[in-house]
């Protein structure tokens, strides 16, 4: 049975799609592609259409990650389609619960900051690389890395 996860961030152009192709990439390593439905999506509309910001996109490549997304924003429809909605700071995450509870919804997702499934628990939030240096977009692949083979385990775990 497949599972389902859709990352989320604020733009759905660094964060959350660093973590959809960090976690395609760790699911194809592991032969379980064909397990998994991988989406991510923004609570903000800023930069529907458009492709992963090109210094995540550039950061990830040097890891042999690819970022294929194509920006967009959340929708009621995806708390229905997925089991697994996993936000990258306190933000994103209350704007997600706050459309989720406004949802008379039959199937409800398990709803999540990602560094919940950290092996470092210090940190709370994926840090927005945005408007920042180029380190910022290592750091942020490091901790999407621990987070989302952490999250495999949990998952795989479940079943």
């Amino acid at each position: 049975m497949n599972q389902s996860v859709l990352f989320v961030c604020l733009g759905n152009i660094c964060r959350s799609p660093a973590a959809e192709g960090v976690f395609l990439n760790l699911i194809k390593q592991n032969g379980l592609d064909s397990q998994y439905i991988v989406d991510s999506a923004g609570t903000g509309g800023w930069h529907v259409g458009k492709r992963a910001d090109s210094r995540m996109r550039f950061a990830a490549s040097k890891r042999g990650i690819e970022i294929p997304s194509i920006s967009r924003q959340i929708s009621i429809e995806d708390f229905e389609s997925f089991d697994y909605i996993l936000t990258m700071d306190k933000d994103n995450y209350e704007t997600v619960m706050s459309l989720f509870h406004e949802q008379a919804l039959k199937k409800k997702p398990i709803i999540k900051p990602i560094l919940s499934y950290s092996s470092e628990q210090s940190l709370k939030e994926i840090p927005d690389p945005y408007y920042g240096g180029e380190d910022g977009f290592e750091i942020v692949l490091d901790l999407l890395e621990d987070a989302c083979q952490c999250f495999l385990q949990a998952t795989m775990n479940r079943e």
